[in-house]
């Protein structure tokens, strides 16, 4: 790679010219190959997330009608059921997300990679972007629920004294 000459650069010129060299396509390749693994993993636990937020709701149901005599208790047991399973499949969908960027990331790296594509490589890096953008704006709401929740707890806390 030559020095960068400011005075030589136009404004369309890149800052650096980056080369994608073997040990680079090597280990584009490699993390293609983790991606997608770890992507359909990831798909495999949706799947099994929102199997058992449908099962979990409905035998827990099941089970508090036939184990109580009070119609009001098992009502609102199967209530809280349905909002458990509710919040399992919300939770597997925001994961399903994350798992299919990453997929096509996967994909698009590994074509681009066997064909020597510049499209489809830069549409793998922007899969790769946006899964990170996702998880990390996911992250940020997450965090601002805990300390929200810390806000609260506290401040009940602060009151029954």
């Amino acid at each position: 790679m030559e020095p960068y000459n400011q005075a030589a650069a136009t404004p369309n010129e890149n800052l650096f010219e980056l080369q994608v060299d073997q040990q680079s396509i090597s280990y584009l390749g490699e993390t293609a190959r983790w991606a997608k693994f770890l992507s359909i993993v990831g798909f495999v636990v949706c799947g099994i997330m929102i199997l058992f937020a449908l099962f979990f709701g409905s035998i827990m149901a099941t089970i508090g009608r036939i184990s109580s005599n009070s119609d009001s208790f098992s009502s609102a047991l199967g209530v809280g059921n349905y909002a458990f399973s509710a919040v399992y499949i919300i939770i597997a969908l925001l994961y399903f997300f994350p798992c299919l960027y990453l997929f096509n990331f996967s994909a698009k790296m590994q074509m681009a990679l066997r064909n020597n594509d510049q499209t489809n490589l830069n549409t793998a890096f922007g899969n790769l972007k946006s899964c990170f953008k996702f998880v990390g704006i996911l992250t940020i709401v997450v965090l601002s629920f805990y300390l929200l929740g810390t806000v609260v707890v506290v401040s009940v806390a602060s009151l029954v004294k």
